[in-house]
């Protein structure tokens, strides 16, 4: 810590005039900065429950977080300056931080029932709920900065140096936070048990407080009474304000940019942000400590903002393959050392942030203590400096709405970034003009810099970040949409018959219209229905995605009303580039809601004879919210009798320890469950309040439907018998599966926190669920259908050990496996897909 943090008032203790007096506060907002993000990342998660994904929504909420946070720096900044012992001030925030925001924690756990009531009642009102919830808390957390720095920095002299430090103290705190949150407390205590290990971060700080304010001789407020004056000035603090705004307007382009050299995995995410924040911290500390001597202070702040937009925009548009030859060049460099796959993931996210986040991050962290020097006058340091932290915060507010809901839909990802750094360098223009050493050339530079931004935002094509998709090397690019929810694009892959469409969502693929997806999502639509004990009227899928499953449901005639639950409009609008779906998207028989799946079922008292669930892998970010028991039990109060909900189980993309916990959710809640195996690496869970009795007369009368029959003979099932065949187990192998494995639940989101999926882990879980396979309980089945089903069954189970062995790489295997598969039904479509010419 740098020894200039002395008062030029003499009787400013001396304590303070050396480096260590820093030291405990630093420590103070360090564990306060980790308590902060902590609960940051917890109320985002639970805010996702209470209000919805949509992206709308989920800003909104998030907005009350910032908000509280730049209304808490302007109160308690103004109050700490009338204190003559302000920490005590930020002793008793601390305390009050740790009540309600473990308040906040178990209260938001309970809010998704009243929050979606008063929205039917009152309106847009109901949104008072989350926005006291989150925002009162974080409103206390916001004092804690300005409050601290104004009992070390009296002297206006001095402000810039001890708020660079303590910010980058408080930044730093925040780093640990993010990490701490995402590798190890949600994973271990959950939801509510990480908010109460925040609380004791804040009642540690509370402590240190008061035992370092009994540390200090006693202060008056005649110790800055003989201070120079000096006048701050406001144009700093406009001007910091919207540079907060565009440095919140860049991090919404980047997390759309980067997601596609990422993974949907929160820890991906986690990583990203704790780069971020890590340049912020370096950025201020490395400055606070030679901002005191820099004459013209204006100057850099204009070079530093003007600078952080170039390069922004610059790393985006020189992006390409160097970045994943990077990733793995690093990922392969960690493994070789020893660590584990999770640790060479990690190492991926963190080379894709650093190439793209930290370093205008840096420079931007870097204009923190700059803003504090120009704009803190001498008799309202707490003010000053909550009033810096506030605009800047608002500023943000106002470039993440902006960014997510005008600027990206209107112009794209790489005219947005264009445009934020063209407004940073005339931000820059401004603070240089206005520095009393103005210096031609650096006039010069931040006209230079603001006419490189406008050439290369107009010379990049806009479709730039497409043509980086991992499926569109050596292929077509046959949709792309860059809207309010994310990125939507279609590529098409494969050559001649065997050429498909796939799906990406923000950068990472999703689904397509090969075989086996048509094979699966078909079966996902239509199993469910054909073994329904009643006569199915009503059916709910959630995920509208190719609109393959959606499509489906318009084969089956006795449904009379079909409802799906997509979240981005974009995905609905590339519906028709993928076949097999039956244009479900223009079919006036599918009503298409544009709503989070969860909240469509929270909000509307409709009940379904089917809900079919079909969301990104489990664990994908924030998607656990559809595979947890309390998810389970909010879809069965939506059933009719009899109803069935079917879940799709996908196999390859956890762990088997966590496939256990996703079937045991879904065995708290439906007593009545089966598995079925719609594809080698999916499977399907069908559950339900009441009895699924297996008639065979009825399945088949059902099944020979024309337009049944023919929707899934093209996806390989030819008949009732082979579509019975596909069956695994009842309940009781699926306990035997589950074993003592714990629930996933929306406290206990432990897949989406669990460990990384170990190579070829498909050929572990898959034979375990095989292994459970019993006779299926028929009714009205005679000889002659069980003969057929069993061979149905055999061949498949023949073709799945097949495609065991190519996972396997034994290609001798393979071969002889699929010949004897090809032999005894050379003609069904799916078999043909993988071992046909």
């Amino acid at each position: 810590m740098s020894s200039r943090i002395a008062s030029k008032s003499s009787a400013i203790p001396a304590p303070l005039a050396a480096a260590p007096a820093l030291l405990i506060p630093a420590l103070l907002l360090f564990t306060s900065g980790a308590a902060a993000l902590v609960y940051q990342v917890l109320w985002i998660k639970q805010l996702s429950l209470v209000v919805g994904v949509e992206v709308y929504a989920i800003t909104t909420g998030i907005s009350a977080f910032f908000a509280g946070l730049a209304v808490g720096g302007l109160l308690f900044g103004r109050w700490a300056d009338r204190l003559q012992q302000p920490v005590l001030l930020y002793a008793g925030l601390e305390v009050a931080v740790a009540i309600l925001g473990v308040g906040a924690t178990f209260a938001l756990s309970l809010a998704a029932s009243p929050f979606a009531w008063l929205e039917q009642q009152v309106g847009v009102f109901a949104w008072v709920l989350p926005f006291a919830l989150v925002g009162i808390p974080a409103l206390l957390m916001g004092g804690t900065l300005p409050v601290l720095v104004r009992s070390l920095a009296a002297d206006p002299q001095q402000s810039g140096q001890a708020g660079g430090q303590l910010y980058a103290a408080n930044t730093a705190g925040a780093i640990a936070g993010t990490l701490l949150a995402a590798f190890v407390l949600i994973a271990t205590l959950g939801v509510r048990g990480s908010a109460l290990a925040a609380a004791m971060l804040n009642l540690l700080a509370a402590a240190g407080a008061l035992w370092f304010q009994r540390l200090q001789p006693a202060q008056g407020k005649s110790s800055v009474s003989h201070c120079s004056e000096k006048t701050p000035d406001r144009l700093a603090l406009w001007l910091y304000s919207v540079a907060g705004g565009v440095a919140l307007g860049y991090e919404v382009v980047w997390s759309q940019s980067i997601v596609q050299f990422m993974s949907t995995r929160t820890y991906a995410f986690a990583v990203v942000l704790a780069t971020y924040l890590t340049g912020l911290f370096l950025g201020s500390a490395l400055l606070a400590r030679r901002v005191e001597r820099i004459r013209d202070p204006w100057g850099v702040f204009g070079l530093l903002i003007a600078g952080a937009g170039l390069i922004a925009l610059l790393e985006i548009a020189l992006l390409g393959r160097w970045l994943v030859l990077a990733q793995s060049a690093a990922e392969a460099w960690v493994l070789a050392l020893g660590a584990s796959e999770l640790v060479g993931m990690s190492t991926r996210f963190a080379v894709a942030a650093l190439s793209i986040v930290f370093v205008p991050t840096v420079l931007l962290g870097a204009a923190f203590p700059l803003a504090l020097r120009l704009s803190v006058g001498r008799e309202r340091v707490g003010r000053d400096v909550g009033a810096v932290v506030a605009f800047n915060t608002l500023g943000g507010i106002v470039g993440v709405m902006l960014c997510g809901f005008v600027l990206i839909p209107l112009l794209g990802l790489l005219r947005t970034l264009g445009l934020l750094a063209i407004v940073a360098a005339g931000i820059g223009y401004l603070a240089v003009r206005k520095g009393h050493h103005v210096k031609k050339g650096r006039r010069q530079a931040v006209v230079a810099v603001g006419l490189i931004c406008v050439a290369v935002a107009l010379l990049t094509p806009a479709d730039k970040l497409a043509s980086l998709l991992p499926g569109a090397r050596n292929a077509a690019l046959a949709f792309y949409e860059e809207g309010r929810g994310g990125t939507v694009a279609v590529v098409t892959q494969g050559k001649g018959e065997k050429a498909f469409q796939r799906l990406y969502i923000q950068g990472v693929s999703n689904t397509g219209d090969a075989m086996p997806s048509l094979r699966y999502m078909r079966i996902q639509a239509l199993l469910p229905l054909l073994i329904h004990n009643g006569e199915p009227r009503s059916a709910l899928v959630i995920g509208f995605g190719t609109g393959i499953t959606a499509g489906a449901l318009t084969r089956y005639p006795g449904l009379e009303h079909r409802v799906v639950a997509e979240l981005l409009p974009s995905v609905v609008k590339a519906a028709p580039l993928f076949k097999g779906n039956f244009n479900a998207a223009s079919d006036p028989g599918v009503e298409v809601r544009l709503r989070d799946g969860r909240q469509e079922l929270l909000r509307n008292p409709q009940r379904y004879d089917l809900i079919t669930l079909e969301p990104p892998p489990p664990s994908a970010a924030g998607v656990v919210n559809l595979y947890s028991r309390d998810f389970y039990q909010l879809a069965a109060s939506r059933l009719q009798p009899n109803g069935l909900v079917a879940q799709w189980l996908p196999l390859p993309t956890q762990n088997i320890d966590d496939s256990r916990s996703l079937v045991q959710s879904f065995l708290d809640v439906y007593p009545y469950a089966t598995l079925w195996t719609s594809e080698f690496h999916e499977m399907l869970l069908v559950g339900s309040m009441q009895p699924i009795e297996l008639d065979a007369a009825k399945i088949n009368q059902r099944f020979q439907q024309p337009s049944v029959r023919d929707t899934l003979q093209d996806v390989g099932i030819g008949s009732a018998a082979a579509l019975l065949a596909t069956w695994v187990t009842d309940r009781a192998g699926l306990e035997r599966f589950a074993a003592d494995a714990p629930s996933v639940t929306d406290d206990q989101p432990r897949i989406e926190y669990a460990p990384w999926v170990r190579a070829r882990e498909i050929s572990r879980v898959l034979p375990a669920l095989l292994d459970l396979h019993v006779a299926p309980p028929l009714l009205n089945g005679d000889v002659g259908f069980i003969e057929r089903m069993n061979a149905h069954q055999q061949r498949l189970m023949q073709f799945y050990r097949a495609s065991l062995h190519a996972y396997d790489g034994d290609r001798d295997a393979w071969a002889r496996d699929i010949r004897e598969v090809m032999r005894g039904d050379g003609a069904n479509p799916y078999y043909r897909w993988f071992g046909g010419q």
